[in-house]
């Protein structure tokens, strides 16, 4: 499975992201202090972040390499991520998703209408403006 390290650089941030088709415009803008990665560059297999906003938090762009799937490197990603979640206060973790409902479904969350969102992850580029509305909110309490 791998080591699971800090945020990579932003380029391999990029690289990895791009080759998942998920959203890359606002990561420079984001704090990388929350984003994760399996193995090191040019060995990265797997990537995740948070964005955080008080107790509520916004899961960022988990792809795997296909050189990591079905190894366990999404779900020790995951793993990590929950565990930092907590530690900076985050109990309710949101994510936005076109393609991985399935997966996320196995891994605790749960569907919430748009609607219910809270307010502070509906003003997140990601929800109002880089994912299309047709995108599934999704919810896991930590």
């Amino acid at each position: 499975m791998g080591t699971i390290y800090p945020a990579p650089e932003l380029s391999d941030l990029h690289q990895i992201l791009d080759k998942n088709d998920l959203p890359t415009s606002d990561l420079a803008d984001l704090d990388l202090n929350h984003f994760f990665s399996c193995g090191e560059s040019p060995d990265i297999k797997g990537v995740v972040g948070v964005e955080v906003y008080g107790s509520y938090g916004l899961l960022r762009s988990l792809a795997v390499d296909p050189r990591g799937q079905g190894q366990g490197v999404g779900k020790a990603l995951l793993e990590h991520l929950y565990a930092h979640a907590r530690s900076v206060g985050i109990s309710d973790l949101y994510l936005l998703t076109e393609t991985a409902e399935t997966y996320f479904e196995r891994q605790g969350f749960e569907y919430v209408s748009r609607a219910l969102a809270p307010e502070v992850i509906k003003q997140t580029r990601e929800f109002s403006s880089l994912c299309p509305d047709s995108a599934a909110v999704m919810r896991r309490t930590l």
